[in-house]
């Protein structure tokens, strides 16, 4: 086992309570510090709330490794960046390729090297939607964005993405 995940809260669903969300996100990220394990979570509509337990997370670990990634990222720069700076990696799915996700796009733009990946998202966010296939290729469409968005070539982006995973795969 390298990691715990995935685990978080979403209020979009809310599949379940959000109180039962939040019992078994904290078990859950209670788990993980006493593994000494990095987290993946998921975050929708629940910024605020996600933030406040990784912040308190991440003090619990110690260590080089990252305490973990915000996968699917769709909150704004100054989230992403609050998080980069307690260790977390930002993950960036297809959704940064559309011009209307103006947080996830600044927070791209703004993250220091290093500090983020990319990833599909499989089988969600496909994209042309649910009626497609989320292929491993999306992952280079999302390096490409990233690229631009950085002003960068994708080799760069590629580079700093294997640096980003070696640190979260250090324990």
């Amino acid at each position: 086992m390298v990691a715990v995940g995935e685990i978080g809260l979403d209020f979009f669903r809310n599949l379940s309570s959000p109180d039962v969300q939040r019992q078994a996100f904290a078990r859950q990220l209670s788990l993980a510090a006493r593994l000494e394990k990095p987290v993946l979570v998921h975050d929708r509509d629940a910024h605020a709330e996600v933030r406040a337990a990784l912040l308190a997370h991440a003090e619990a670990r110690a260590g080089e490794a990252s305490p973990g990634v915000l996968h699917a990222f769709s909150g704004d720069a100054a989230l992403a960046m609050e998080m980069a700076t307690r260790g977390y990696l930002i993950s960036f799915a297809l959704p940064v390729a559309f011009r209307t996700a103006t947080g996830p796009r600044d927070a791209a733009r703004a993250l220091p090297a290093e500090s983020f990946l990319v990833e599909t998202d499989s089988p969600w966010l496909a994209p042309g939607g649910a009626e497609q296939r989320n292929e491993p290729t999306t992952a280079l469409r999302v390096a490409t964005v990233l690229a631009g968005l950085r002003a960068v070539e994708p080799e760069d982006i590629a580079r700093e993405v294997r640096t980003a995973y070696e640190r979260l795969v250090v324990a």
